[in-house]
């Protein structure tokens, strides 16, 4: 049974990989230049901008996990998701492939993100939530006229040893391993749920070979626990044995620095994610798999021992 990662490359995508094995031997790993996880990995090389080359990429696929991280950028989010889902969608249908899409919670805005569940409502309150919450759409459009069997698969923000694309890390742990104070948004003493990229990836694998699972969304398995942001420095800084100080950069600071620095002036709309409460459930994943997400401290200890092993210190 081949099944086809899009957007292999990733951190999220990388721990799918892994998780894979465990119901196929049969893995297409699809990107610009997907490199083996696993050593019997097909490797697919395609540009997913291009329409003829998702379907191809698609083809022969019994269950396609899409799994794309653009550049964090509105203009090239509204030009390059839309048309990507899409793609994605009628290659599937094409080929008679179920879809898992990883998506964020970006689609759910404002005050609701206090407490996130699959029924939240999709009420984006940034650009780049209005572009979620399109492409979160169409896939279900698919699935209620009976054409496409979809999941989607939400995750909050999330870390691990594969750092790229993740602000805990860039903010906390970048800064502490270089002697410098941690740093976070907004306020530092509300709670931010952050979902751990293992889990995200067995979470991911398992659903897409769940079959009662499909045309549903779904929470990826995250620590229930309730942790501030001043909760993840001190778990980041007494495992690496630094200094537990941090900075706060307030809304106001992210847009005035936002005219020099591209990322927080991209960051500023999603400061309703920082100045309260964030918190992600996974209960309903966690329920019916029987699963126990790693937890917090557990998953920053794990984080610190393989970075320090890359790093050969």
């Amino acid at each position: 049974m081949k099944q086809t990662i899009l957007g292999a490359g990733g951190a999220i995508g990388i721990e799918l990989a892994k998780a894979l094995p465990a119901y196929t031997s049969d893995i297409r790993l699809v990107g610009r230049n997907p490199k083996k996880v696993n050593a019997d990995d097909e490797l697919f090389k395609a540009d997913l901008s291009n329409r003829d080359q998702v379907i191809k990429a698609v083809e022969g696929s019994e269950v396609v996990y899409l799994m794309v991280g653009f550049d964090y950028n509105t203009k090239l989010w509204q030009q390059m998701w839309p048309p990507l889902i899409q793609n994605v969608i009628d290659a599937c249908l094409q080929h008679n492939a179920k879809l898992v899409f990883f998506d964020n919670v970006y689609a759910i805005g404002g005050d609701n993100v206090k407490h996130i569940t699959e029924n939240s409502p999709i009420s984006p309150t940034s650009k780049k939530g209005e572009v979620r919450a399109e492409v979160n759409k169409l896939i279900l459009n698919s699935v209620e006229k009976g054409k496409l069997n979809a999941i989607i698969a939400r995750s909050a923000d999330f870390f691990g040893a594969v750092k790229e694309k993740s602000l805990l890390m860039n903010m906390v742990y970048d800064n502490l391993v270089k002697g410098k104070k941690a740093q976070w948004f907004c306020n530092a003493k509300v709670v931010h749920s952050t979902s751990y990229t293992p889990d995200l990836g067995r979470g991911t694998a398992m659903l897409g070979n769940t079959s009662e699972a499909y045309n549903q969304i779904w929470n990826l398995p995250t620590d229930p626990q309730q942790i501030t942001g001043e909760e993840w420095i001190d778990l980041f800084a007494n495992e690496m044995q630094k200094s537990n100080k941090y900075q706060v950069l307030p809304g106001w600071g992210m847009k005035a620095l936002g005219l020099f620095i591209p990322i927080l002036n991209e960051m500023y709309e999603m400061r309703y994610q920082y100045d309260r409460d964030y918190y992600f459930d996974s209960a309903k994943f966690n329920s019916h798999f029987s699963y126990t997400p790693t937890t917090n401290a557990d998953a920053v200890k794990q984080t610190v021992a393989v970075l320090k092993m890359n790093s050969g210190v």
